[in-house]
C-alpha cells in the first residue's frame, strides 16, 4: 500500500507545489485535495467524499465516509496560507457535534492529523504533521498512509492511536515511575555498582535525565505505589475472619536478595565477629 501511495503522491507533488506558488484560493485547493483522496488514497469520490457536509447547522469543507459513517473531517485552507494548529477550531466544533474523533487540517502541502476526545470539553492531540515541501517522501508516506481507504476501513487510525497513546510520555512516565519498575532498576544498579540507592533519589535522577518537553508532558514527578495489604483484625475470642468478597491489594516492597544487601550490614556483622574473638 505504501509503495502505491508514494508513486501516486509523487505525481501530485508538482500540482500541489504549483498551487502554493500560484496562491490558489480555498475552493480550488479543495478540488485538489479531493483528487488526492481519490487517486492517492483510493476513495470513491462520488460515494465516499462529501463536500460541504452538514453537521447539525454547520458545514465542513470535506467529510470522508465509509459504510455511511463519517470517519474523517477535513478542514482545507488556501494553498498559500501557512497552517496553524488553531485553524482546526471550526472543524473541531463540527466534529464534537457529530462525535467524530479525527480531523485533518491541510493546504495541500502541509498535512496535520488530530485526534479529538470529548470527556472533559473538547481536547485535541496532534498525531502527525507532514510538510511535503520539506520532509523526506518516505517518512511522509508512512504518516499519510494512515489516511488511505484501506487503512481507515480496517480501523488503522484507531490502532495507531492506541499505539500512540501507549508510547506517549505520559504513559511511559507512569510505567517508569511505578514502584515495581523503580525497585527492579534499584536491584540492577545495586548489582552493577554495589551501592543501594533510595527509590526517591532514583526517580529524581531519571526525571532530571528527561528533556524539558518530556518532563512537562509527564508532569510533576510522582512514584506510583501500590497500597499495602491491610491485615484483618482477629475477632475477640477467636479466629481471624476475612471477608472473601474483598480481595487484598498486593504490596510492593523493594526487598533485596541476600547477595544484594548493603555492604554496611555485612561489615557490621564482621566487626561483631571480630569483637567476640
Amino acid at each position: 500500500m505504501a509503495s502505491n501511495i508514494k508513486r501516486e503522491l509523487n505525481k501530485y507533488l508538482p500540482i500541489l507545489i504549483s498551487a502554493k506558488e500560484q496562491n490558489l484560493n480555498e475552493a480550488d485547493t479543495v478540488l485538489r485535495i479531493i483528487k488526492v483522496f481519490e487517486d492517492v488514497f483510493e476513495y470513491d469520490a462520488l460515494n465516499e467524499i462529501s463536500r460541504e457536509q452538514q453537521i447539525k447547522d454547520k458545514f465542513v469543507d470535506i467529510a470522508v465516509k465509509l459504510n455511511n459513517a463519517i470517519k474523517l473531517l477535513i478542514e482545507v485552507k488556501a494553498a498559500g496560507i501557512e497552517l496553524k494548529d488553531k485553524h482546526i477550531e471550526q472543524a473541531k466544533n463540527y466534529a464534537a457535534n457529530g462525535n467524530i474523533r479525527w480531523v485533518l487540517l491541510t493546504n495541500g502541502i502541509q498535512w496535520r492529523l488530530f485526534h479529538l476526545t470529548f470527556e472533559e470539553g473538547i481536547e485535541e492531540e496532534k498525531v502527525f504533521s507532514v510538510d511535503l515541501s520539506k520532509d523526506n517522501i518516505d517518512d511522509a508516506v508512512k504518516s499519510l498512509a494512515l489516511l488511505a481507504r484501506e487503512s481507515v476501513n480496517k480501523n488503522g487510525l484507531e490502532e495507531y492511536w492506541s499505539k500512540f497513546t501507549a508510547l506517549s510520555p505520559e504513559s511511559i512516565g507512569k510505567a517508569l515511575y511505578s514502584e515495581e519498575t523503580l525497585c527492579e532498576m534499584r536491584r540492577v544498579i545495586r548489582k552493577k555498582e554495589e551501592f543501594l540507592v533510595d527509590i526517591e533519589e532514583l526517580a529524581s535522577a531519571i526525571h532530571n535525565m528527561l528533556s524539558t518537553e518530556s518532563r512537562e508532558r509527564i508532569g510533576p514527578m510522582h512514584i506510583y505505589r501500590k497500597k499495602k495489604t491491610k491485615q484483618p483484625q482477629p475477632p475477640i475470642g477467636g479466629q481471624s475472619v476475612q471477608d472473601s468478597s474483598q480481595k487484598p491489594q498486593e504490596s510492593i516492597e523493594c526487598k533485596e536478595p541476600k547477595e544484594l544487601r548493603p555492604k554496611e550490614t555485612e561489615q557490621s556483622s564482621t566487626q561483631e565477629n571480630i569483637s567476640t574473638k
